[in-house]
C-alpha cells in the first residue's frame, strides 16, 4: 500500500468480524439508539466502519455529528481499541458540502448550488447558520463574495468540537486487510479497479446491484445507500439502506470475514 492510500483508504487490521452502518442523513436520535444496543454486542476484535451521509436532509444534522464523536471515544476507551478500528467514510452529502465549500471555484456556481440543493444540502447550510437566500446574494456578487461566505461556514463547522476532524478524515472506502470484504458509500463499478471509481463511490451506478461475480478478490462488497433505499444480501454484494432521513429505519450489520452477515440492527 502507497503512502497516501491510507489517507484515501481505510484499512481494518486483525478484525475479527466488522459493523456496517448505513446512511442516516441527520437521524441524530436513531443513531443514539443504535449506538446504545450497538455497544453492548461489540466484541473484541470488532471493528465499524460508517457508511457515509451523516449529514443532509434530517433535522439534528449537528447532533448527528456529537453523537459520532462521543461513541467514538466510548470505544476508544475500552481495552485494545486503536483509532484505526473505525472507519468513516465520505457519502453523496459531505461530497457535496465539501464541493459547496468550494463553490468559489466552480465554473457555474449558481448552477451547481440549485442542484446541490435539490439532493438535500439545504439542510447542512442551515444546521450551521447559513440560508439558500443568502447563498443567492452572495452568488450574485461574485467568487470574492462566496469565498467569504464559505469561509463563514468553515468557521461555523470549526465552532462544533470535533466536527471539522471528522469530516476532514472521511475515506472513499474501507476494506478488511486480508481482502476479504470492502465498504463503499453506494457501491462500486465493477469495471474499474479500486483507484479509478471516482465518483461511482458516492453516486452508484446501474451495474452494482447485479453483481455476480466478486469484485478485484473480496467476499463481499457493503454499501449504505441505495436511492430506493433496498436492502439487499446477495453472495457477493450486499446494501444495507434502511432509509433513514427519507421516513425509514437506521440499520447497521455486522459482518464476519466469511462474508455473511452474523448479526443486525434497526431502529
Amino acid at each position: 500500500m502507497g503512502p497516501s492510500d491510507s489517507e484515501i483508504f481505510g484499512v481494518l487490521r486483525c478484525a475479527k468480524r466488522v459493523w456496517a452502518v448505513a446512511s442516516m442523513h441527520g437521524e441524530a436520535e436513531k443513531l443514539a439508539r443504535l449506538h446504545q444496543e450497538l455497544v453492548r454486542r461489540f466484541s473484541v476484535g470488532d471493528r465499524i466502519v460508517y457508511l457515509g451521509n451523516y449529514l443532509g436532509r434530517g433535522r439534528d444534522i449537528l447532533a448527528t455529528l456529537d453523537e459520532l464523536v462521543l461513541f467514538r471515544r466510548e470505544l476508544l476507551c475500552t481495552p485494545g481499541a486503536e483509532p484505526e478500528d473505525i472507519v468513516y467514510l465520505r457519502g453523496a452529502q459531505e461530497e457535496m458540502w465539501r464541493k459547496l465549500l468550494q463553490l468559489q471555484f466552480a465554473p457555474s456556481p449558481r448552477q451547481v448550488f440549485d442542484w446541490m440543493i435539490q439532493q438535500g444540502v439545504g439542510a447542512t447550510l442551515a444546521a450551521y447558520g447559513g440560508n439558500d437566500q443568502d447563498a443567492l446574494a452572495r452568488l450574485r456578487d461574485g467568487a470574492l463574495s462566496i469565498t467569504r461566505w464559505t469561509g463563514g461556514l468553515r468557521d461555523a463547522v470549526r465552532s462544533h468540537p470535533g466536527h471539522d476532524e471528522l469530516l476532514a478524515g472521511l475515506k472513499r472506502a474501507a476494506y478488511t486487510e486480508g481482502g476479504e470484504l470492502l465498504f463503499a458509500h453506494a457501491g462500486v463499478d465493477p469495471n474499474r479497479p479500486l483507484s479509478e471509481q471516482s465518483d461511482a463511490f458516492w453516486w452508484g451506478n446501474g451495474y452494482f446491484a447485479g453483481m455476480n461475480e466478486p469484485y478485484a478478490g473480496y467476499r463481499l462488497v457493503v454499501s449504505g445507500f441505495d436511492r430506493g433505499h433496498a436492502v439487499r444480501m446477495g453472495t457477493v454484494s450486499a446494501c444495507i439502506d434502511g432509509g433513514a432521513g427519507f421516513g425509514g429505519k437506521l440499520n447497521a450489520a455486522c459482518f464476519n470475514l466469511e462474508g455473511r452477515a452474523v448479526d443486525w440492527l434497526e431502529v
